[in-house]
Order: C-alpha cells, then structure tokens, then sequence
C-alpha cells in the first residue's frame, strides 16, 4: 500500500505501505524484557500486583465464534459497547469498553491489506477464522490491532477503548514511551486511539497476533450487561488516514464510535450535529 502523502499523526496512524522496510524483528519490545524473538511469555511485571479481587474477575462467557462470523461492517457496529479482556503475564486483568471501530472489507477494498486477494504471511490472520486477532506493526514504532470477519480478508480495525480496570498498569504501560512515565495522562486518554490501546493492554504482534479470541483464555470480548445497545448512539463517519487511496475509498463510511464518550480518537463534529438536530 502505498501511503504517500498521507499525514501521519504520531499517536494515531493507521495504515504503511508493505514496500517499506519492516524492522520489527530488530526492535525491542517496551513491554519484553529481551528479543521479541526469544519467548511470548516474557512480560515485565507491573510494579503493582493483581489483587485476589481482580483475578476473580476473570470471566468465562466470552463471545462465541457466532458473534465475530458476520459481515465487516455489521460486526464493527456491534463492537461497540463490547468489554475487552487482558490477562497479563502476571495474572493482572485489564478490561476496557470498545468505543471505536473502522470497517476494512477485505479484497475489494483499496485499503485493505488484503486488498486483490493478497494474501502474505503478514495479513495471514485476515484469512482466519472470524475472531482472530491481527496485530500489525507500522512505522518500526506502534501495533494496531484487529479482528478478522466473516468476508474472506476482512476485519475490523479497533481505534479506541474505554479503560474501566487495571488503569494503573495501562498508565505504566504507556508512560513506557513517556517522559512523563504516563503521570500527566487522564484516564480517557489511556486507549483514545488505535496504538494507545495495544500500548495499555501490552499487546503486540509477538503475544497476540494470530490469537483466536472465542476460545482464548487470556484475550477475549464479552457482554456488559449493565450497557445495553439501546443505550447507546452510534455516530458514523469516514475512515481516518486513508485519503491516498481516493475519495471513493476515503470517503466511505466505515467507522463507528459511540456518541459523546470520551475515549474516541477523532471526533466528526458535523455528523454528530446533524445526529443531535434528528433526535
């Protein structure tokens, strides 16, 4: 993909041309005590424990395969309002409500990583099983993370989550890239974008990509119960970063966010003006 001319934002980038020079393989991990290389179960501890009350907190009704085994742009909308869960290497649970998705369809969108059927062993996880994680590395410096769909190379791109546990550890976590070591950070701003939240939850490729998250039992989505869909007003919007590829593409409205949360990356003002003056 060819992304010139493309502003990159340097906390919110989306996509990297697979002409460049990739060198993930020579970059240390900020979360890995050694080569990503070495082991994918190698965490640095996080100077505060999992307490017992954490742990029991780790649930066992994840979504099911049937959940993510539907079209791209259907599965990004009911992403919305879903709880996220991390199980770090050492037992801490981070948990965080999706706020934020962008629909990618796979081989008939320029776009796409898997855009003509491409299919390489970087996008291998766009080919999985509807559920699979994808994580991406771009620029030698972030991750974004996915989940594949039901078409074949589609997936939804998850842009930002609201933290709701384990908010320490997502502070550490970040402040890793921080001069600051993530003091100055408000809590909403902890995972308001598609690399912030794979820096708060430690994900990376070496841990979790390629993860099936309707059988994992450290990543997986589950209901909240306590947030209905009925309680919620989805504002949809152009796709961010991805103008290189032409206004049919650019301007398709494949992203997703829940109106007036705090956590969402990039807010599209005149759409939600528009949502406001209906209701």
């Amino acid at each position: 993909m060819n992304t010139r001319g493309v502003k990159r934002r340097k906390d919110d980038i989306k996509e990297f041309s697979d002409t460049e020079p990739v060198r993930e393989e020579e970059t240390l991990s900020v979360y890995f005590k050694v080569s990503k290389k070495s082991s994918r179960s190698c965490l640095q501890k996080h100077s505060k424990e999992s307490t017992d009350e954490e742990r029991r907190q780790v649930h066992t009704s994840k979504l099911c395969r049937t959940f993510y085994d539907k079209p791209t742009e259907i599965l990004a909308k009911e992403l919305l309002g879903k709880l996220i869960y991390r199980v770090l290497d050492d037992g801490q649970v981070l948990c965080g409500r999706i706020v934020e998705t962008e629909g990618y369809l796979g081989e008939i969108d320029k776009s796409c990583h898997s855009y003509g059927g491409k299919r390489t062993e970087r996008n291998e996880p766009m080919f999985m099983v509807p559920g699979t994680a994808y994580v991406y590395f771009i620029y030698g410096m972030y991750y974004c993370l996915n989940i594949s769909s039901q078409e074949s190379g589609a997936c939804v791109l998850i842009r930002s989550v609201e933290p709701l546990q384990g908010l320490d550890a997502m502070r550490l976590s970040r402040g890793k890239r921080r001069a600051d070591g993530g003091k100055k950070l408000k809590d909403f701003e902890l995972c308001n974008g598609p690399s912030k939240l794979c820096q708060a939850f430690c994900i990376e490729k070496a841990n979790l990509n390629k993860e099936d998250m309707a059988t994992s039992n450290t990543f997986w989505l589950e209901d909240d119960k306590d947030y209905l869909k009925g309680d919620i007003t989805i504002v949809t919007s152009t796709r961010i970063g991805i103008d290189s590829y032409g206004p049919e593409w650019a301007l398709k409205p494949l992203r997703f966010y829940i109106l007036g949360n705090k956590s969402v990356s990039v807010k599209d003002k005149k759409v939600e003006a528009q949502l406001l003056e209906s209701n």
